[in-house]
């Protein structure tokens, strides 16, 4: 589903814009398409900050006794 909006710029940036023959309304769903890709980005980014700092940090030695078990294994 979609809804209209509409939004008032200047007679010249609409000429201008026209006489280079720019699709306006193309162009501007274009940009708050990216506008809300790049919005639930952040949230999501934000929200794996929020887990990652409340993560305790792992011992110290565990990513080489990690890596030698594994090498053990095989």
């Amino acid at each position: 589903m979609s809804v209209v909006i509409s939004v008032r710029i200047r007679r010249e940036i609409k000429e201008i814009l026209e006489q280079n023959n720019v699709n306006i309304s193309e162009e501007i769903r274009r940009f708050l398409e990216e506008l809300a890709w790049k919005i639930k980005i952040r949230k999501f980014v934000e929200e794996w900050d929020k887990i990652l700092t409340e993560m305790r940090p792992s011992e110290e030695g565990f990513s080489v006794r990690s890596v030698r078990e594994d090498r053990g294994d095989h």
